[in-house]
């Protein structure tokens, strides 16, 4: 299924979030709260959500979980949003039975980080990008590299050899080399996505089709207006926007705690999640960290 927002150059839309995934305060699943979340990011700047990302807590939720929540976040704004389902896994196995699942749901496309911990070999990846693309049949893929996560890069012969299959489309980035990601687009023909909120202006600058950005949660509309500007050649208006984001960067981003559990506790200030319960190993942001975010996005104009 492909989405409405697709296009050559941006398959999944531009602005899109990783959406964390909300629990009631016992630890289960709230399926109601994604889809009150999902709508409210769509009403506020994103065309396009990931589900069961790293921000989603993919490492915690188990295979039924990451099919009911994709299901009601399509239900919510699959069709005025691109809905990607995070399929990642360092079992080949294991990751084609979620995009078996994502394809069988109606998902616009899939997230497929590459292997971590096990850190395999170059081929490796290209293996098993190819057999959870296959396993997704006709779902398109955006890769995700991140080799502070993963363990590995993605090589250039790795992105010259998988972007032979139509289905690969495009890359999320958090590798932060602007030249190499200059040339994945130029020389493979994939949409990069920028997958790191500190670099999102520099990524516009080089030709990103877009984001996939955490600090999305609050921050979309401030995105989708820096974007407008990068494409007008407003140089200056961009500039301010990333300006203004910084300190929000860098609050959600903080390395002391993490993206999804400050993201969950910012959500919560808004009113949109009822708690920021998180999932172990993972732990819920302390009254004083949501404090000072709560400031630092009381002045910034996003509360």
């Amino acid at each position: 299924m492909t989405s409405a927002y697709a296009s050559s150059q941006r398959p999944f839309g531009r602005i899109l979030t990783a959406m964390v995934t909300p629990f009631r305060p016992d630890g289960e699943l709230d399926l109601d709260t994604a889809k009150k979340l999902a709508n409210h990011l769509v009403d506020n700047g994103n065309d396009g959500l990931v589900v069961s990302g790293t921000t989603g807590e993919s490492p915690t939720t188990n295979p039924d979980e990451d099919g009911r929540l994709l299901a009601a976040v399509l239900e919510a704004v699959g069709d005025r949003a691109s809905v990607l389902a995070g399929v990642g896994n360092n079992d080949t196995q294991a990751s084609a039975r979620l995009a078996r699942q994502a394809k069988a749901a109606g998902a616009h496309g899939l997230l497929l980080v590459s292997p971590y911990y096990n850190k395999p070999p170059q081929a490796g990846l290209v293996r098993h990008f190819a057999a959870v693309t296959e396993a997704g049949d006709d779902v398109p893929v955006l890769l995700y590299d991140i080799p502070g996560r993963a363990g590995v890069r993605i090589a250039h012969d790795t992105y010259a050899e998988v972007a032979k299959d139509p289905r690969i489309v495009g890359v999320k980035d958090a590798v932060g080399d602007l030249a190499s990601g200059a040339w994945v687009m130029s020389e493979c023909g994939l949409a990069l996505y920028s997958g790191d909120d500190a670099l999102n202006l520099a990524w516009l600058a080089v030709g990103a089709a877009g984001m996939v950005s955490t600090v999305g949660h609050v921050g979309s509309r401030k995105y989708a207006e820096m974007a407008d500007a990068v494409e007008k050649g407003d140089l200056a208006t961009a500039r301010r926007i990333n300006v203004e984001m910084l300190p929000v960067v860098q609050t959600i981003m903080d390395p002391v705690t993490q993206g999804a559990i400050m993201c969950k506790a910012a959500m919560e200030l808004t009113g949109v999640l009822t708690n920021r319960a998180v999932r172990s190993p993972l732990v819920d942001a302390t009254d004083e960290q949501v404090a000072t975010l709560n400031t630092v996005l009381s002045d910034v104009g996003l509360l």
